[in-house]
């Protein structure tokens, strides 16, 4: 069986709702039919089997819907839908047990918070290729957070320009770093050309010092056979990494390029906030990031503490230990990758959301290339606040004897390292 669990708001019966659900999901539709047996009921048909009342609410979550109501009953619905009728296929589970009920009418509100996969779909889709273990190999980076920084400006630099700063990050003990998720192959910097300025130098400070600098290019592409060239590009000159827009290629675009992939897949999740926004519609990451992580993500980014962005720090521990919990074992987590704003004066908070993990990546933008002392000192201080973080030495004390993290204490103490 397949369990989601929705949330559901209605001015109207909660138990006759949930039974609505069940029935238009599977078997049933407006009026009876004929071909609708109790034999067919009893092998495919979705049945409600909990009901977890919650306060109500007298604000609609579609206040279209709210039909002059002034109280809207609020419940969690378990419902099961049997393997026979869905299948392990991705698509076929977000048709029928989410996508419709969305437009069920007399709900005033409707939320997926959780999802719950029998072990057929363990085998039914490949998973991470790489993973937390292959990240780590791959950077050379054991104990302590990977340390990355995305190229900025996010448009607007040239390949030789771009190719300037990541010699400068290199130099300074970067681990990883990222094309901003806007880039991909414009005019000014077509992805061949940039490619042929930047493994150059990676592969150059590679040989000086056995450490090969981990660089995500930005391939995503609507054409699949196009995103698969701009993979091929990137493994043929010495790449490891590839940025990938996950919901602008969407499911068949994620699986047609996991099967073929030699690149650990760093997953940009831009779009998803339209799905999970309102506290009362859409999803909850826990469910939404399952799908992705069956497709094959091996890097996910999720936010982090104290955000430049909507999301409160709550959102970012739940979404943290979605990532990190197995679906089925160890293997299918992807690394988290933590984000959005951030400086070296949030790892301490971090650690302690992460319950003392750092197995993730730790990814600064302006946090890191905007340091007063440029972006190798934006490295530098990161990397100490982290040892600081995990030495429990508060960063101000650190901070004495390490000078790129007093300035940069300097710099972002008023949060704004966007």
């Amino acid at each position: 069986m397949i369990r989601v669990t929705y949330r559901i708001e209605t001015a109207g019966s909660i138990e006759k709702m949930a039974a609505k659900i069940a029935s238009d999901q599977s078997t049933g539709t407006f009026v009876a039919l004929p071909g609708e047996t109790e034999e067919l009921k009893a092998r495919v048909a979705a049945r409600v089997v909990d009901i977890r009342p919650l306060p109500p609410t007298d604000t609609p979550s579609f206040p279209d819907e709210g039909g002059g109501a002034s109280l809207f009953h609020r419940a969690d619905i378990d419902i099961d839908f049997p393997m026979d009728a869905v299948g392990t296929d991705l698509s076929a589970l977000m048709t029928i047990c989410i996508g419709g009920v969305f437009s069920i009418k007399g709900m005033t509100g409707i939320r997926i918070v959780d999802l719950k996969l029998p072990d057929a779909f363990r085998t039914a889709h490949p998973g991470p290729q790489f993973g937390v273990a292959g990240s780590r190999t791959l950077t050379g980076v054991v104990d302590r957070p990977i340390i990355g920084t995305i190229v900025k400006p996010a448009l607007g630099l040239r390949p030789h320009e771009t190719a300037e700063m990541v010699g400068e990050l290199i130099e300074a003990g970067v681990d990883f770093i990222k094309d901003d998720e806007k880039l991909m192959s414009p005019a000014y910097s077509p992805l061949s050309e940039r490619v042929a300025a930047i493994m150059p130098r990676i592969l150059d400070h590679e040989q000086k010092t056995a450490k090969k600098v981990m660089y995500a290019f930005g391939i995503s592409h609507a054409d699949p056979d196009e995103m698969m060239r701009n993979h091929d590009l990137v493994l043929k000159a010495g790449g490891n990494c590839a940025v990938v827009n996950i919901n602008s290629i969407g499911f068949s675009g994620m699986s047609f390029l996991r099967k073929r992939s030699g690149l650990v897949l760093h997953a940009h999740r831009n779009g998803w906030d339209v799905l999970t926004r309102h506290a009362g519609i859409g999803f909850e990451f826990s469910v939404w990031q399952q799908f992705w992580r069956l497709l094959g993500v091996d890097q996910f980014q999720i936010n982090g503490i104290r955000v430049k962005y909507w999301e409160p720090d709550e959102s970012f521990v739940r979404s943290y230990k979605a990532v990190s919990t197995p679906m089925f074992d160890p293997s299918d987590c992807p690394l988290p990758v933590i984000g959005s704003g951030q400086w070296g004066g949030q790892a301490p908070d971090t650690l302690k959301a992460t319950g003392g993990s750092t197995d993730l990546l730790y990814l600064c933008g302006g946090g890191i290339v905007s340091h007063p002392d440029g972006p190798g000192a934006g490295v530098k201080a990161v990397r100490q606040a982290w040892e600081a973080a995990v030495a429990g030495v508060p960063l101000e004390d650190y901070a004495r004897d390490h000078p790129e993290l007093a300035r940069s204490i300097e710099k972002f103490a008023d949060g704004k390292a966007a």
